[in-house]
């Protein structure tokens, strides 16, 4: 593990979970939570929006800029998917507790069902799936600090065994 800095960031694929882990471990952390894809719809529309009309290129660029506010910002952090792929962000996530959720190809079907999201607009959005996580697998895994799997269990098992990962020892409050 890194040394503790001001975030907590949760990266991974599609339909991993960080979005909804990432709520509840800030929540028990008592640190604030910024999804960086929520914060790019909220200042600039609905992602499928942004990627229809000013392309992926754009959408990369305001995901950079929400990433960066919210590393300054600190707390716990949900990465969209592709946001590792800028080489800044990989650099600014070497100051931080990266965390990398995991899920198998059987639970993700079933939570992207019906998705409106542009890189799955496929006529195949498993195999889809599957491709981008093969690519960027090999990123997601050499900038984790710790892997949680999310595909089975109670969720609050994950949230509480990456509370236990990221919560400072007693020698680390001294």
């Amino acid at each position: 593990m890194t040394a503790p800095s001001d975030a907590i960031v949760l990266i991974g694929p599609m339909g991993a979970g960080k979005t909804s882990l990432g709520r509840r471990v800030a929540r028990r952390l008592g640190v604030p939570f910024t999804d960086t894809d929520a914060a790019v719809v909220r200042e600039h529309g609905p992602i499928e929006r942004i990627f229809a009309e000013r392309g992926e290129a754009e959408f990369r660029r305001l995901e950079r800029a929400a990433v960066r506010a919210a590393l300054v910002a600190g707390g716990v952090v949900s990465l969209g998917g592709g946001a590792v792929l800028d080489p800044d962000t990989q650099r600014d996530l070497g100051a931080h507790r990266v965390v990398l959720l995991t899920v198998a190809p059987r639970v993700v079907a079933h939570r992207l069902r019906d998705t409106a999201r542009p890189l799955l607009q496929d006529e195949d959005p498993m195999t889809r799936w599957s491709a981008i996580l093969s690519e960027r697998l090999p990123l997601y895994q050499r900038l984790a600090d710790a892997t949680f799997d999310t595909s089975s269990g109670p969720l609050h098992e994950v949230v509480d065994a990456i509370v236990a990962w990221a919560a400072p020892t007693q020698e680390e409050r001294a």
